[in-house]
């Protein structure tokens, strides 16, 4: 049996097990292919940050897990790149993607919400998935890189089919990717033929010292930050709401201070973050992890998840706790490869769950069974079944 069965339904009863008998597992990754898991967060924290762990599929050996295949137009992204590469675009990149403009998205994002919410009217009973936690970071994030209204629900069907495959489809995630690429071709020639106050027009126009990004490094690096925009936001702020839920006493302690939800957005991100596993990676030598030797060229899987639920790190990891110390949590990466969009994620987060709690004093979960998405990377909901009043 391989160590990690159970990682889809019960993963964190799987990294317990795990944690306590090992460092570092051998199993199989998500198409078969063997692969090494660390769990522990010590471990993890550090491989994070090791350079010989490269992201570029070009390390890794024949017949070793790779991960999802996108064409070499989508593909030249900033999670398959190791310096220089990686340095030279995030350089370019921040400079468009700047901590001002997340702070000038607060107001349409607290719009946004108030609108959607609006939608619900005053009570009743909803997917809050499918009714907020997903329209609202697609909004923002489409807004953000200046993407059509007409495109909008396509890309959040493509991006649903990538996350959580339909195993009776096999063809689907190929079609979804032929149509990403079709999408971003015409959006980019939009954008250069008339540019426009977003963050795609200006990483079309950004410069740093004679250098620029290349056709498919535009185009990866779009899809990039549309993809895991949408996706991390939509789970950070669906599984934070559900974490709640099942949490009366913390729930009602939020809505007495509201002012502590920068800091509770943490302890969710902590303790039900989006990510099970991070991006794989390749030593580019043998490598010790945890006293155990990994061979170069091998894929190894980090888990940020397990990581955080580590209780040599975090003491009573599996209860939610308001009021802990969640610094150094790996939720949304560390090292180098830090999500470029973390704080756009935070603010979302604490937007959407602030606008909630205010607009519905009673909120409880439905009687429909909450659904989690069928995958060992994402940690993120189905359907999130809710009634509500004001």
């Amino acid at each position: 049996m391989d160590p990690a069965d159970g990682l889809i339904d019960h993963p964190y009863d799987v990294y317990r097990r795990l944690r306590e008998t090992a460092p570092v597992h051998r199993i199989a990754g998500t198409d078969g292919r063997p692969a090494w898991l660390v769990t522990r967060y010590d471990d993890v924290r550090e491989a994070l940050a090791d350079p010989r762990l490269s992201l570029d599929k070009s390390r890794a050996k024949e017949g070793n897990y790779k991960g999802f295949a996108l064409p070499p137009a989508l593909d030249a992204n900033l999670l398959n790149m190791d310096p220089p590469d990686h340095t030279r675009i995030r350089r370019l990149v921040v400079r468009a993607f700047t901590p001002r403009r997340v702070e000038q998205l607060r107001t349409p994002i607290r719009r946004t919400a108030d609108h959607l919410l609006d939608a619900l009217g005053p009570q009743g009973t909803t997917d809050l998935i499918a009714s907020y936690a997903a329209p609202l970071p697609i909004t923002v994030i489409c807004d953000l890189l200046g993407v059509p209204e007409r495109h909008r629900r396509d890309f959040r069907v493509w991006t649903d089919t990538l996350v959580a495959p339909d195993p009776t489809r096999p063809r689907a995630a190929k079609e979804a990717v032929a149509a990403m690429l079709g999408f971003f071709t015409e959006l980019l020639a939009d954008k250069r033929e008339a540019p426009a106050d977003d963050l795609l027009s200006d990483l079309i126009a950004v410069r740093d010292e004679g250098d620029r990004l290349g056709e498919d490094e535009l185009m990866s690096l779009a899809f990039l930050i549309l993809f895991a925009g949408y996706e991390n936001t939509v789970q950070l702020i669906g599984n934070a709401v559900l974490a709640l839920l099942e949490h009366p006493e913390q729930l009602a302690q939020l809505r007495k201070e509201p002012s502590r939800l920068p800091s509770a957005v943490e302890e969710f991100a902590r303790y039900e973050g989006p990510a099970l596993l991070a991006i794989r990676r390749f030593p580019t030598k043998d490598v010790t992890i945890g006293g155990v030797t990994v061979p170069a060229g091998e894929t190894v899987l980090l888990s940020p998840s397990a990581a955080n639920r580590d209780p040599a790190r975090y003491p009573d990891p599996d209860r939610l706790d308001l009021d802990r110390d969640t610094s150094g949590h790996l939720a949304l990466g560390h090292g180098i490869h830090y999500c470029l969009g973390a704080p756009l994620a935070r603010a979302e987060t604490e937007i959407a769950l602030a606008a909630l709690l205010e607009r519905f004093p009673d909120l409880v979960l439905g009687e429909s069974d909450v659904r989690w998405r069928p995958s060992v990377r994402a940690r993120g909901l189905l359907a999130l079944p809710v009634t509500y009043s004001q």
